[in-house]
């Protein structure tokens, strides 16, 4: 276990105390991230808009789902896959979908599957993808909006994921019943 302080409300720095009152209102409860991400209130701050502008995309709750947890399965982010899990629960997206996601399995649809495949594409390729990855994710019916759209979750996921690796943040009670290891 690192030594990254979880803060609440009474313990966080001045800045981020509005930004836990938030997630107290939406959630219902801190969730970990949240509570080590208060240490930097602008990182919590530019997770939880970025939070909002992913949840404001052009995605339906399935590609939402997919694009966030094709990340945090490539990163074995032992915090957000269980956290998704629940969250894909909660809007409602197929045991289908979120189980072949987390064990890394064909998704039911091909157009899912060419949104995870370009996913995989812009993360592994350090954004330098190619003509033909751009025409796949195209042909599957996506267009520039979606390439800019599939960034943005990474930067979301970039903060959380390299948070949690570092912090090694516990998983929030509700999520344990989904917690999740890389397959080998």
């Amino acid at each position: 276990m690192t030594d990254f302080p979880m803060h609440d409300v009474e313990s966080a720095p001045e800045k981020s105390k509005p930004l836990l009152e938030n997630s107290l209102k939406g959630f219902g409860m801190i969730p970990g991230l949240h509570a080590v991400m208060a240490e930097a209130p602008g990182a919590l701050e530019a997770y939880q808009n970025l939070h909002q502008l992913v949840l404001d995309s052009s995605f339906d709750n399935d590609e939402k789902t997919v694009v966030w947890q094709t990340i945090n399965v490539e990163n074995a982010c032992h915090y957000c896959v269980p956290a998704h899990t629940g969250i894909a629960k909660m809007m409602e997206v197929s045991d289908e979908i979120i189980d072949a996601l987390r064990d890394e399995a064909p998704l039911p649809n091909d157009k899912l599957e060419a949104l995870r495949t370009f996913t995989l594409a812009v993360m592994r390729k350090d954004g330098n993808v190619s003509k033909e990855d751009l025409d796949a994710f195209y042909k599957a019916g996506y267009n520039h909006r979606q390439v800019l759209e599939v960034i943005l979750v990474l930067s979301q996921k970039t903060l959380s994921n390299y948070i949690n690796h570092i912090a090694e943040t516990p998983v929030d009670e509700p999520f344990k019943k989904f917690e999740w290891q890389k397959k080998q």
